[in-house]
């Protein structure tokens, strides 16, 4: 087993993650207009799943599952992997990047009252007050001054996202009650593989055999999804997660979906608007109050959950 990085050395790490997933909301945008998406969220599966067996062989983590193991394999598999990940991909058929990183990003407001109704963690002030704070960026997200209500395809789009981020969050509740018995890294590819399985047979009974026109372009969106937005992005957080505090690695992953705005504004020319930058501003906010709540409890929760949850669409 590899030793914990230096300080410096895991910062960068973590940072080349928050940036490559930023970017993969973009990229993912890119995808999907050219692939159906439950082809498209296959394709970038089965692509992660082959790089991710490489640093399992070197490191020598690759293992058989073992019984104990298979619970969370399908719970993270089916609910983040296949349904967060397609769902997001639908949705960012209709919704810019901007408004769809930001509603996936709610993930966590719905973790807090999940786990004070089905794990009976308490409900402290600050959690209380960071999810009063998120929800109300949310309305000013979907205000109709923000968004036209008018409009389907962005109603439809918002919806599938939000649904996205419950999936999400479901995963989570799991991950936090379930008892590990093998590292979370060395299920990465069994959960990959299962979901990579499961997309594709999703993929051809609804959309049948893939009719994809290859370009270099949209063959370097592929790679760069499969190899940076999943395979190397499980690596570097589970070295990463052996090096840093939670805390740090909790409040940092944050940064994420301000990478993601960004870059869907340079890239694609999406226009950031003052209600998202509120709501943006708000969701986050709200998450971090929760998040740096002074309780141990909270920081034995969060040492379990950042490896696992992977914010990528």
């Amino acid at each position: 087993m590899d030793h914990p990085l230096s300080r410096r050395a895991a910062l960068l790490l973590f940072a080349a993650v928050v940036l490559s997933w930023g970017l993969n909301w973009a990229i993912t945008k890119i995808i999907v207009h050219s692939v159906f998406p439950l082809w498209a969220t296959a394709i970038r599966s089965a692509i992660g799943t082959v790089v991710l067996l490489i640093p399992l062989l070197i490191r020598g983590d690759f293992i058989i599952p073992r019984r104990g193991d298979l619970p969370v394999i399908c719970t993270i598999a089916l609910l983040h992997m296949v349904a967060f990940s397609a769902l997001v991909a639908f949705g960012l058929r209709l919704v810019p990047v901007g408004r769809s990183i930001v509603l996936g990003y709610t993930t966590p407001l719905w973790v807090v009252p999940g786990a004070w109704l089905f794990l009976r963690e308490p409900m402290t002030r600050w959690r209380l007050a960071g999810v009063g704070l998120g929800m109300a960026g949310l309305i000013v997200l979907l205000n109709p001054l923000a968004i036209d209500w008018s409009d389907r395809n962005a109603l439809t789009g918002s919806g599938l996202i939000l649904l996205a981020a419950l999936c999400w969050a479901a995963n989570i509740l799991y991950v936090r009650a379930h008892k590990w018995v093998s590292t979370p890294f060395q299920l990465s590819f069994w959960q990959t593989l299962l979901a990579t399985i499961v997309l594709l047979a999703l993929a051809l009974i609804v959309d049948g055999r893939p009719q994809i026109e290859w370009t270099p372009q949209l063959s370097a969106c592929f790679l760069y999804s499969g190899i940076f937005g999943i395979a190397l992005a499980y690596w570097a957080m589970a070295m990463v997660n052996r090096s840093l505090p939670a805390t740090t690695t909790s409040l940092g992953i944050l940064a994420t979906p301000v990478v993601g705005v960004i870059s869907s504004a340079v890239a694609l020319g999406e226009t950031i608007e003052p209600s998202l930058i509120t709501a943006m501003v708000m969701i986050l906010s709200g998450i971090a109050l929760g998040t740096i709540a002074p309780t141990k409890a909270a920081e034995s929760e969060l040492q379990q959950t950042p490896a696992t949850i992977g914010a990528r669409p």
